[in-house]
């Protein structure tokens, strides 16, 4: 069996990975806000703790993980949202839930063991809440409950830098209720027309923090093995959690933490909403690109270190995807590399994977290993045969049209632009169909 190495952010080094039963491996990951279409830098966390599940399987057994990924549908931009569309919160929510799973389904992400809401969980962060006010940890303020950051000797561990600096380094609401500056909010007030619940502290909602220290606990257990998400979750969000699960629980919350890299646009900056400079998935599906180049494309750079989205990018992940498609030649499932499995499981070293993937010359071996991966989701014959590029349906339309108008000059402008792109058609009875080169 292989020996899995993470790198573990709290220890900063990689580690063996040795759960705490392996029987019952237990992950959670920081999934969407449901106010919005995903992007691309979105999909990388799904993708890469996708690979991670998969790997995790197929080393402890099918049947090993418990694997949870939230769903945040308690949010002030998700409130925002409804009320300049004058509906319920639970219409953005719904809506933007469904599209999420789409798009990942898309990419080849597999749903996770366990995918709770904040909404469905609110009675557990009113029970944390009470623990760490019982415990001295928190406190009520002005109609909110705070955590107060000084009662906690250990706090800033996993980023490793004094409260000071985080604090300078981050958005910290300054209130006059406070009793220190850092102390973040478990619970405020909701006014009448916004969503809320009856607490012991009036009716309001939790903040995001406590959200996935109660939804861990009461899916996970108060120790997991693995906690994942974004570089950009290290603080304040994963510093908190942290926090309140320590404090209410006198326990660690998780063995390991994996932070993956941002991803940004060619010659920009983190990809980012608030800056404007993203591309969603959904906008790279309708430009034609197939979902299986997007996961290889995210793949292609090692999760830890930062992605450049870019056309470039996409165009060798098609390339190879397309290399490797012929090689496999619709070839039964043999076993997977053992080579591969070990670049995988030296904390996920994807281009080392798919470096390996390239010299694999028995291709029942190639596409096993692939599969592990989350790639050849497809024939190889349906691979190449087109389908389900927009863009290029349209010309091959474009094409039968000039042709039914006797404007061949046209008919084979366009056809002569799909070969240069390595695009062939191929005419029949039934009409046209393509394949890549």
């Amino acid at each position: 069996m292989a020996a899995i190495r993470l790198y573990d952010t709290m220890a900063r080094e990689k580690r063996v990975f040795e759960p705490a039963d392996s029987r019952r491996v237990t992950l959670y990951v920081c999934g969407p806000t449901v106010y919005n279409r995903a992007h691309i830098g979105n999909a990388r966390p799904a993708v890469v703790f996708d690979v991670l599940a998969r790997l995790i399987r197929h080393v402890h057994g099918a049947d090993s993980l418990a694997y949870a990924r939230n769903v945040t549908d308690i949010d002030d931009k998700i409130i925002e949202a409804a009320r300049q569309e004058k509906v319920d919160p639970s219409v953005i929510t719904e809506r933007y839930e469904g599209y999420y799973l789409e798009d990942m389904g898309t990419l080849g992400v597999e749903p996770p063991s366990i995918a709770p809401k904040a909404t469905q969980n609110v009675g557990e962060m009113i029970a944390m809440i009470e623990q760490l006010i019982a415990r001295g940890h928190a406190y009520e303020a002005d109609g909110h409950v705070l955590f107060n950051v000084p009662s906690d000797t250990d706090y800033g561990a996993l980023g490793r830098r004094d409260r000071d600096a985080m604090i300078a380094g981050a958005r910290v609401e300054i209130a006059s209720y406070k009793k220190d500056p850092a102390d973040f909010v478990l619970w405020k007030p909701s006014d009448p027309d916004v969503i809320g619940w009856d607490s012991p502290w009036g009716r309001g909602r939790p903040g995001w923090h406590i959200e996935c220290s109660a939804m861990i606990e009461r899916h996970l257990g108060r120790t997991i093995d693995i906690h994942g998400g974004g570089l950009d979750l290290i603080f304040p969000h994963h510093e908190n959690e942290i926090a309140q699960s320590r404090c209410a629980h006198g326990a660690p919350l998780a063995r390991y933490w994996l932070h993956n890299g941002f991803v940004s646009m060619a010659g920009s900056e983190k990809m980012s909403k608030s800056l404007g400079n993203v591309v969603t998935v959904a906008d790279l599906l309708e430009q034609g690109h197939k979902g299986e180049i997007l996961r290889f494309a995210l793949l292609s750079a090692h999760y830890r270190q930062p992605l450049e989205w870019s056309d470039t990018l996409l165009a060798q992940s098609r390339s190879t995807l397309d290399r490797l498609y012929r090689a496999v030649a619709d070839a039964e499932v043999g076993e997977v590399d053992p080579k591969f499995v070990d670049a995988l499981a030296d904390d996920l070293n994807t281009p080392l994977a798919i470096s390996r993937l390239s010299a694999i010359e028995d291709a029942p071996t190639l596409k096993a290993s692939g599969i592990l991966m989350g790639l050849f989701g497809q024939s190889s014959s349906g691979w190449f045969q087109g389908s389900g590029d927009s863009r290029i349906d349209d010309l091959i339309a474009a094409r039968t049209r000039a042709k039914k108008d006797r404007d061949f000059i046209e008919a084979d402008r366009i056809r002569d632009d799909l070969v240069a792109e390595g695009v062939l058609l191929e005419d029949g009875p039934a009409g046209t169909i393509w394949r890549r080169a």
